[in-house]
């Protein structure tokens, strides 16, 4: 059975840091996702990696601020998100595709994690 657990959430205030992590079991996926979505508003892409490492994308508003990596061994993906502002605040959830492809799309995935809140204060 796979399962996508989520960790390192928190709150930090504007300016600082928090490193998301994601455990999988089951499966080492070819893609693996980030999105967050936040009170009232859909879920938005923010980051993905291929299963080398060698593929990343990343949704304009997080670019040069949050890096997506990927350790095959422990089955597990990171978001590491600095210079953190208030409007990064929302429920950030782990995503993992079968196929080969990035998508953005969230119906393109096809686990999802249960979420990490990520709350930046001003």
């Amino acid at each position: 059975q796979v399962q996508l657990v989520e960790s390192g959430g928190g709150l930090v205030q504007a300016g600082g840091s928090l490193r998301l992590s994601c455990a999988a079991s089951g499966n080492i996926f070819n893609i693996m996702g980030w999105f967050r979505q936040a009170p009232g508003k859909e879920r938005d892409f923010v980051a993905a990696v291929s299963n080398s490492g060698g593929t990343t994308k990343f949704a304009d508003s997080v670019k040069g601020r949050f890096t997506v990596s990927r350790d095959n061994a422990k089955n597990t993906v990171y978001l590491q998100m600095n210079s953190l502002k208030p409007e990064d605040t929302a429920v950030y959830y782990c995503a993992a595709r079968r196929g080969t492809v990035v998508f953005t799309t969230p119906s393109m995935y096809d686990y999802w994690g249960q979420g990490t809140q990520v709350t930046v204060s001003a």
